[in-house]
C-alpha cells in the first residue's frame, strides 16, 4: 500500500504533543518534526523553544481544521508521514480512583478524533502510547476499538502491547500501552534491549542518569545547569527526609514524624520515599518534583529531585528547555513519553521502512 517511490525522510505530526518528548525521540532517530498540536500554553512554549522549525497548532484536537491538515500532509508528500497520538491518559489510569463517566470527561473521545484524522489523512505510520488500562476500551464502540477498526479498514498492519520502560533503557519501572501501525507491511514492536536474557544490557539506574548533576539544596537552583531547581521543603518535611535512608520511605521514620493516615494503613510506601541510586526509579508522574507525592526524594541530598533530574529520568537531553513555573514543568515532564523510548520506536520504524524499500 502507499507510494511505491523511495522517500528521503519521515515527517512527524505530533498530536497531544505536550513539551515534545515524543518529538525529541523521533528527531534523535533521524525523523523531521513537521507539526505539533496541543492546547496548553506552557507546553507550546516549551515545544517551540526546542523545535523552532515545526508548525505548532495551539488548538483542541476536536476543533482542528481537517481540510487544512490534509492539505499540509499532502504537501509533505512524497516524504513519509507519521502521526503520533499520545492522548491525556487520566481517565484510564488505575491511579484515577474517582473515574468520571464518559459524558463527564471530554478527554475520553480524544482518541476517536485522532482516529478521524488518520482516516482523513492516511499517514504511513501511527504511534500511540497510553496507560495499560486503555486496553479495556477495545470494544467496537469505544475509542481504542474504533481506532483499531479504522486502521484495519485502511490496511494498516498493527502491533500493540503493554511494555515496561526499563526494558528499553529508560530508568523507570513504569508500564505503558504502546501501539504502532504501518501501511507498508507487517510490523512488530521493537525488541527489548535491557533486562535479563542473552544479548540484553543491564537495567539503567538512577545513578546512571542524575549522579553527575551538581548538588543543590531544597528551594535552590543551580546557576549553570538549566532547570536544575528543587522545590522548597517545610521544616517538618525536611526533618522527615533527613530521617529517610537511601531507598527508604515513611516507614523508616520515628513515630513522631509519621502521618496519622500512614499509621492506620500499610499502603503509601512510595509516598515521601527516596530514590535508590542503584535501582530504576518508580514511574514519574505530573508531581514528580514533590517529596510528598511519591518516591521522588533525592537518593542522598535532603530534597526532592529537581526539574532537570526529573527530565533526566525521563531521558530528555540536558539541553532541552522547559518553560512555565515549576508545577507546570513537572506536569509537562510527567506527561511526556520518555525520549529514549520514542527514539527506540523511531529507529524501529526507520529500519522497517528501509527493509520495505520505502526509505533511502
Amino acid at each position: 500500500m502507499g507510494n511505491s517511490n523511495k522517500s528521503n525522510t519521515v515527517r512527524v505530526y505530533d498530536f497531544f504533543s505536550g513539551c515534545g518528548g515524543t518529538s525529541s525521540g523521533f528527531q534523535k532517530a533521524g525523523m523531521e518534526i513537521a507539526y505539533a498540536l496541543d492546547n496548553d500554553w506552557d507546553s507550546k512554549a516549551s515545544f517551540e523553544a526546542n523545535f523552532p522549525n515545526a508548525h505548532f497548532d495551539f488548538i483542541d484536537i476536536q476543533k482542528i481544521n481537517i481540510k487544512a491538515l490534509k492539505t499540509r500532509v499532502e504537501l509533505d508528500r512524497p516524504n513519509l508521514v507519521l502521526f503520533s497520538g499520545c492522548a491525556p491518559c487520566q481517565p484510564f489510569t488505575k491511579q484515577n480512583t474517582n473515574k468520571p463517566t464518559k459524558s463527564e470527561d471530554e478527554r475520553i473521545p480524544l482518541l476517536s478524533h485522532f482516529a478521524n484524522l488518520i482516516e482523513n489523512c492516511i499517514p504511513d505510520l501511527v504511534f500511540l502510547e497510553n496507560v495499560p488500562g486503555i486496553q479495556k476500551l477495545e470494544k467496537d464502540n469505544e475509542p481504542l476499538g474504533n481506532l483499531g477498526k479504522i486502521l484495519k479498514k485502511l490496511y494498516y498492519e498493527i502491533a500493540s502491547n503493554p511494555i515496561i520502560f526499563a526494558n528499553y533503557g529508560v530508568p523507570q519501572t513504569r508500564r505503558r500501552f504502546v501501539l504502532i501501525a504501518s501501511r507498508h507491511g507487517k510490523i512488530d514492536l521493537p525488541l527489548e534491549t535491557h533486562g535479563q536474557g542473552k544479548g540484553k544490557e543491564k537495567y539503567t539506574t538512577v545513578r546512571d542518569w542524575i549522579s553527575h548533576l551538581p548538588p543543590i539544596k531544597a528551594g535552590e537552583e543551580d546557576k549553570k545547569v538549566k532547570n536544575h531547581k528543587a522545590a522548597r521543603l517545610s521544616k517538618l518535611n525536611l526533618k522527615r527526609i533527613k530521617a529517610t535512608p537511601k531507598g527508604g520511605g515513611n516507614r523508616d521514620w520515628p513515630e513522631h514524624l509519621k502521618l496519622n493516615c500512614h499509621k492506620k494503613h500499610s499502603g503509601f510506601s512510595d509516598v515521601y520515599g527516596r530514590l535508590d541510586w542503584d535501582k530504576t526509579a518508580s514511574g514519574l508522574t505530573t508531581r514528580c518534583i514533590s517529596y510528598s507525592n511519591g518516591r521522588f526524594g533525592h537518593p542522598e541530598q535532603n530534597r526532592a529531585i529537581s526539574i532537570r533530574e526529573a527530565a533526566c529520568l525521563q531521558t530528555f537531553p540536558e539541553d532541552f528547555i522547559f518553560k512555565g513555573n515549576m508545577g507546570s514543568m513537572a506536569r509537562q515532564i510527567g506527561n511526556a513519553v520518555p525520549v529514549l523510548l520514542a527514539e527506540r520506536i523511531g529507529e524501529h520504524f526507520i529500519n522497517h521502512l528501509k527493509d520495505r524499500g520505502k526509505l533511502v
